[in-house]
Formats: C-alpha cells, sequence, structure tokens
C-alpha cells in the first residue's frame, strides 16, 4: 500500500510539473531561474499530501529533515526576493491596502503577472505555517501572531531599502493570511504527515 501511494505520488506530481512547465516557464521573464526548483518542490509536496490524504496512508517524517527542508526552501524563497532579472526596477512604496490587489483585479497587469503575484505571494508562505505546528506540539499564540509579522514586515522593509522589491502592504496582508492558512491546514495535514 504505501509503496503504491509513494509511486503513484511520485508519478503523478512530476507528471503535472512537465505538463505545465510552459506556464513555469513564463515566470522566468519575472523571477530567478530557482523560481523552477521551488515550483517543482511545491507540486511534488503537494501532489504527495493530496495522495496519501485521499489514499489514507501516513508519511512518518524526522523533525530534522523537515527542518532541513525549510531551511532550504526558505533559501529559495530568499533567492526569489531578492535576486530577480535585472531589467526591473523598485522604488515603490505602497501603504495602502487592498491597492495593488485591486490594480490586479482591475487587469492592470498582464493575467499571469497577476495570477502570480497574488497566488505566490500567499502559496509560498503556507509551509510556514504548516511547519510552525509540525515543530512545535504546542506553540504559543504570541509567537504564531507576532513571529510571521515581524518576519515578513522585515522582509519587506529589506526589499525596499535593498532596492530588490517594493514595500507593499498587500504583499504584507497575502504573506501573513499564507501563513494563516498553514496554521488552518495543520489538523488535516497531521491526518498525513507524522513528525518523529
Amino acid at each position: 500500500m504505501k509503496n503504491r501511494l509513494l509511486w503513484l505520488s511520485l508519478g503523478i506530481s512530476q507528471i503535472l510539473f512537465l505538463v505545465l512547465l510552459p506556464v513555469w516557464l513564463k515566470l522566468l521573464a519575472y523571477l530567478h531561474p530557482v523560481v523552477l526548483v521551488v515550483v517543482w518542490a511545491c507540486v511534488t509536496m503537494l501532489v504527495f499530501f493530496l495522495v496519501y490524504l485521499i489514499g489514507k496512508g501516513t508519511i512518518t517524517v524526522p523533525s530534522l529533515l523537515i527542518k532541513s527542508v525549510m531551511c532550504m526552501y526558505s533559501l529559495g524563497l530568499f533567492i526569489l526576493l531578492f535576486f530577480r532579472p535585472s531589467n526591473q526596477e523598485y522604488k515603490q512604496i505602497n501603504l495602502m491596502p487592498f491597492r495593488t490587489i485591486l490594480g490586479f483585479f482591475s487587469g492592470d497587469a498582464h493575467f499571469l503577472v497577476a495570477f502570480y503575484n497574488i497566488t505566490a505571494n500567499i502559496l509560498l508562505f503556507v509551509p510556514y505555517g504548516v511547519a510552525a505546528y509540525l515543530l512545535n506540539k504546542r506553540p504559543s499564540k504570541v509567537k504564531l501572531i507576532s513571529f510571521p509579522i515581524l518576519s515578513i514586515s522585515l522582509i519587506e522593509a529589506a526589499q525596499y531599502f535593498t532596492k530588490r522589491g517594493s514595500m507593499d502592504i498587500d504583499d504584507f496582508i497575502l504573506n501573513v493570511l499564507g501563513v494563516g492558512i498553514g496554521y488552518l491546514l495543520h489538523p488535516i495535514i497531521q491526518k498525513v504527515v507524522v513528525v518523529k
């Protein structure tokens, strides 16, 4: 049963990634090539989780492996956030909530750019919410609230001051939402992932 779920997960995730490769390649116009590795890892983990959830299987994962994967994931995310193509210029500050998001919905940007910006700003931070619960049996509410707010605020400020991104309250809102979704998904993920 476990081998069947493993091979099924591996097969589906790799086929899905390859089928959608033309979409992923379009992201290279806006982002560092490491985006392909980050997207591949996210697609693979998502498919593994869904196959095991539907197949009622479990995956036992050492906490050291989760910490190592999160460190590599954070490095990939750091590269995505701070090492963008040189033809892009960032000098803006947006402190008005939802102005950028509403601009995307009104058609101010190409669909792929708008879709990527909104979904990526949420989905790329979901693993942090999940990991917070997987690695801590009972994390304190103060840490669950303050750590993402402080961390994401520092990222936004660093992007602006290093001219590697713009400081945008909407990015902050979407990132924190992503971490919150990770927190909410924790009970479902615990049905599949067992940390030892």
